[in-house]
């Protein structure tokens, strides 16, 4: 335990580490001959914490980041949001506390798999540590959708396809597996095919030449030996193009309507929508909600050609956005995915909308205890590009080393956020409010923002009913943390995924002074702050003796 705290405090001495690199604090990520990962923040350490906290009724404060203030101080507090997906190798209480500790901010459940029984166990499970350990974990539900594109040979685990093999694709149902044979899974799926065409599973994981077509069914040689994995995504291509498919499927599918009547009466958060082609979709959903009075924010997931094409669209009327990279890569040139996944960033954060990077992320940490450089690589990138959240799937759900991904994932953006604050990178952000309040609020952010970076202050405090201010100054990407201060609870879950944004329930009242003195009294009595620390104060509470319908202030205060 010594050597650990020791590397503990050694991490979080934020920007007054010596060690640099063009003028860079470097945060010493080491890998032992047994590859051993030592984690930034441990379980061991973060449960020794625990015992000497003290919960007090008035602050609702996740533990995992009182004691990543305590120990980092303000500016060492990560910003970037890491979703973990649940399943079978991290779903005990046990292990989502882990995860929890870990760094996870919102527990993603895929409805594709398991049963409707474990998603509840998995769902209450997080609310009860939620409640018990002081966590501020929000659920996030993925919907099916109406799933084209997908193969499956059968087998329960992957196989191998190789160099010159025949294999035969087909329709026809059966049980089991037969040799070199897989099933699509809908009708029509070699419409448009011809000889010589290319069939590419998963983005590139093995591809076939076309040979022959026999009725509705190919024959196909393996050109490129590789692994096919269980419900394996695929699609053709010709002349390095790919062969466009236009299926009239609706969005959702009667299970993903029973999906989500089954999170709403659990009490998601979030809920991904897959395969979005338009706004439309997200609208029907949204307006679903409205009627049932519900305040489940609607995540559209990014993952086929006509969702890119109707990209804009499908941003403003979602309330977030989940890049699914695995499946997008199914149908757009590996070439591209970098350059697609940095202008949906750009667009999100022009439109004020939490985007999450998923998928393969930390592939290889699924099978091995460590990743590989180029993914860390890719991680910083996507942190450079100021994402809000970074998603495990694999890594979290099935692999082996779910908590060693998590810490990956911390100090990988740890390291990044503290380079571009080095850098203070700064962009112009266009308006975005229509109305005279909105732009008001803007404004109001958009100089908080930059107050709070030139006057080198401690913190941000918004106090927010409904979280729009705190998302507002979530999207200026400022130096210091945003602590949210709400009375609603599904405005602090729903703050979960935004960057930066640390949430925090509270009893908001008419009266600003009053908030701001018990705010600032409650978090330096529990050694949060300390006399002389400087904080920039952000509120929308409207009080009930004001009439106009205007109401937003900033002010700086120091801390006595």
């Amino acid at each position: 335990m010594a050597s650990i705290a020791a590397e503990f405090a050694l991490l979080s001495s934020g920007l007054d580490l010596k060690r640099r690199v063009f003028n860079v604090p470097i945060l010493p990520l080491r890998v032992g001959v047994k590859n051993r990962l030592n984690c930034l923040v441990t379980k061991a350490l973060l449960q020794e914490q625990l015992k000497g906290l003290q919960k007090t009724k008035d602050l609702g404060f996740d533990v995992v980041k009182e004691i990543e203030l305590r120990e980092n101080g303000f500016m060492g507090m990560r910003k970037t949001k890491l979703v973990c997906t649940v399943g079978p190798a991290c779903c005990s209480s046990e292990e989502l506390e882990k995860l929890a500790l870990g760094g996870m901010n919102v527990a993603r459940l895929n409805m594709c798999h398991s049963t409707r029984d474990w998603h509840q166990d998995v769902i209450r499970k997080i609310k009860k540590l939620n409640q018990e350990k002081g966590f501020c974990v929000s659920v996030m539900i993925d919907t099916e959708g109406s799933q084209i594109h997908v193969l499956d040979h059968g087998a329960p685990s992957s196989v191998k396809a190789e160099e010159g093999s025949i294999w035969f694709f087909t329709k026809e149902k059966f049980d089991g597996c037969r040799p070199f044979t897989v099933k699509a899974n809908y009708e029509g799926f070699n419409e448009g095919v011809k000889e010589g065409d290319e069939l590419v599973v998963d983005g590139g994981m093995a591809t076939f030449e076309v040979i022959e077509r026999i009725g509705n069914d190919l024959r196909c040689k393996c050109t490129d030996p590789g692994i096919l994995l269980p419900r394996a995504k695929f699609s053709f291509w010709r002349d390095g193009k790919l062969v466009e498919k236009h299926h009239d499927l609706p969005t959702f599918s009667d299970k993903d309507w029973s999906d989500i009547e089954f999170g709403i009466s659990e009490g998601v958060d979030f809920i991904a929508l897959s395969f979005v082609k338009d706004a439309a979709a997200v609208n029907h959903l949204k307006d679903h909600f409205s009627t049932k009075n519900e305040s489940v924010k609607v995540l559209a997931k990014i993952e086929c050609l006509e969702s890119l094409k109707n990209l804009e669209e499908i941003v403003e009327a979602s309330d977030g956005i989940m890049v699914a990279r695995g499946d997008l890569g199914v149908e757009v040139p590996l070439e591209q995915v970098p350059t697609v996944q940095e202008e949906i960033i750009d667009l999100c954060r022009r439109l004020n909308k939490p985007v999450v990077i998923a998928s393969q992320l930390l592939e290889s940490m699924i099978e091995y205890p460590t990743p590989t450089r180029a993914e860390v690589a890719d991680v910083s990138e996507a942190v450079r590009q100021c994402a809000d959240a970074l998603m495990l799937s694999g890594e979290s759900a099935m692999g082996s080393y779910g908590q060693k991904a998590i810490s990956v994932l911390r100090m990988t953006s740890t390291r990044m956020e503290l380079w571009g604050r080095e850098e203070n990178q700064q962009c112009f952000l266009p308006q975005i409010g229509e109305s005279l309040p909105d732009q008001i609020a803007e404004q109001i952010c958009s100089c908080a923002g930059q107050m709070a970076n030139k006057l080198a202050v401690d913190a941000i405090f918004v106090y927010t009913v409904h979280g729009h201010m705190a998302s507002l100054l979530s999207r200026n990407r400022p130096n210091p943390p945003i602590f949210a201060f709400t009375n609603k609870n599904s405005t602090r879950m729903a703050l979960t995924l935004q960057w930066g944004v640390l949430p925090i329930t509270f009893d908001l009242s008419d009266d600003m002074d009053a908030n701001i003195s018990k705010t600032t009294h409650l978090m330096k009595a529990k050694g949060m702050m300390k006399q002389g620390d400087v904080i920039l104060v952000v509120s929308d509470v409207i009080p009930m003796s004001v009439t106009p319908s205007v109401y937003q202030s900033l002010q700086v205060v120091v801390i006595e």
